[in-house]
C-alpha cells in the first residue's frame, strides 16, 4: 500500500510540475503589447513621471468631459461599448490605472507598491491637472468606482457628478471570487503567479463575474490574459490585494453632494447588489438601477443596455 501511495504522490508531483511548465507565462515588455492593444485613438501621456495609456474621444469643446475608470485587472478597453455610444455627443476619456493595462506599475514621483484607494484618487486628480480639466463627470466600475467616489471626497470641486458601477465601498462578503484574485491575496503563492498564469484561470475569472458566462468570448479572454502579462502587472495586483481593506473610508460617502447614478448587475456575485443599495441609502438623491440578468461588469457584458440610464442621467438623447 505504501508503494502505491508513493507512486501516486510521484505522479501528482510530476503532473503538477508539467502543468506549471506548460502554464509558464513570463512578463512581457509593454512594447510587445502596444501594437495590438493600443491602436488609434490610444495615446500615452506622462503624469508625474508615470506613463499612462489613455484615450480621449468625442468633441473637445465639451465643457464637462466624462472620465471613466476601470476595475481590478481590467483596462480602458472595458468601456469601449459605452464610449462608442456616447462619444458622438460627449467627450469621453478612458485610461489604464497604474498597475493595470498598458500603464503598468506606479513609477515617477509615485511611491512604488502603494495601490490604496486614496493613492489612486490622488493620481486621478493629477491626471485631471495634466489634461487641464477643471471639472468632470466621473464614473468607475468596481475598484474604479471606489477610486471615483474617493476622488469626489478628496476634491469635490473637480467632480460634477458620479456614475458608480458595481463599486467597492462598504464592508461585504463576496458570494464568489475569481480564483486569480484569491491567489493574489496569498503570500508566496502570489509570487508564483508572477511567472505562471494559465489562460484557463483568466477564462474562469471572467466567467465568474459575468451574469451570462456564454458572453465571455475567446477574444475577451485574450485581452485580459495578455494585458495581465504586461511587465509588473501581476506583482502590482498582489500589492493591490494586500492593500485592500473593504469598507475603509465608506463613512465619508454620506458627505457626497454630487448627483449620483448607481448601476448594478443583479447577478453580481463578487460585489452583491446589497452593496449598491447601501450606496443608494448613503448618497442623498442618488438613483439606483439594477440589471437583473447582468453581472459585475454590466457596462462590458451588455453596453447597449447598460448605457441607456447613463444617457438619461447625462441629459443625452
Amino acid at each position: 500500500m505504501t508503494n502505491w501511495v508513493l507512486r501516486l504522490v510521484g505522479v501528482l508531483l510530476m503532473a503538477t510540475a508539467l502543468g506549471l511548465a506548460l502554464s509558464r507565462a513570463p512578463d512581457r515588455p509593454v512594447q510587445t503589447l502596444v501594437a495590438r492593444w493600443a491602436p488609434a485613438p490610444s495615446d500615452f501621456i506622462e503624469v508625474g513621471g508615470q506613463v499612462v495609456h489613455l484615450r480621449d474621444e468625442g468633441p473637445r469643446d465639451d465643457p464637462l468631459p466624462l472620465v471613466l475608470i476601470h476595475g481590478t485587472s481590467a483596462s480602458l478597453h472595458t468601456w469601449e461599448g459605452w464610449v462608442k455610444a456616447l462619444k458622438g455627443q460627449r467627450r469621453v476619456i478612458t485610461f489604464d490605472l497604474p498597475g493595470f493595462g498598458l500603464t503598468g506599475p506606479f513609477a515617477g514621483r509615485y511611491t512604488p507598491d502603494d495601490y490604496r484607494g486614496d493613492t489612486y484618487a490622488r493620481f486621478v486628480v493629477d491626471l485631471l491637472d495634466t489634461l487641464e480639466l477643471p471639472r468632470v463627470a466621473l464614473g468607475g466600475n468596481s475598484l474604479g468606482g471606489e477610486v471615483a467616489w474617493r476622488t469626489a471626497v478628496l476634491a469635490p470641486e473637480r467632480v460634477a457628478s458620479l456614475v458608480l458601477v458595481d463599486a467597492l465601498g462598504p464592508a461585504f462578503t463576496p458570494e464568489d471570487m475569481p480564483l486569480g484574485f484569491m491567489i493574489a491575496r496569498v503570500p508566496v503563492l502570489n509570487r508564483v503567479s508572477e511567472w505562471v498564469l494559465p489562460r484557463s484561470l483568466v477564462a474562469q475569472g471572467l466567467a465568474s463575474v459575468y451574469g451570462d458566462p456564454a458572453r465571455v468570448s475567446s477574444e475577451l479572454v485574450d485581452r485580459y490574459f495578455e494585458l495581465a502579462l504586461r511587465e509588473g502587472n501581476r506583482r502590482a495586483l498582489a500589492m493591490r490585494m494586500q492593500h485592500l481593506v473593504v469598507g475603509e473610508g465608506f463613512d465619508k460617502v454620506g458627505a457626497l453632494a454630487q448627483p449620483t447614478l448607481i448601476l448594478w448587475g443583479g447577478r453580481d456575485r463578487l460585489i452583491p447588489p446589497a452593496v449598491g443599495r447601501q450606496f443608494n441609502q448613503r448618497i442623498a438623491g442618488s438613483q439606483f438601477v439594477v440589471f437583473d440578468t447582468l453581472g459585475h461588469v454590466p457596462h462590458e457584458e451588455d453596453p447597449a443596455r447598460s448605457v441607456v440610464p447613463v444617457k438619461a442621467f447625462l441629459g443625452l438623447k
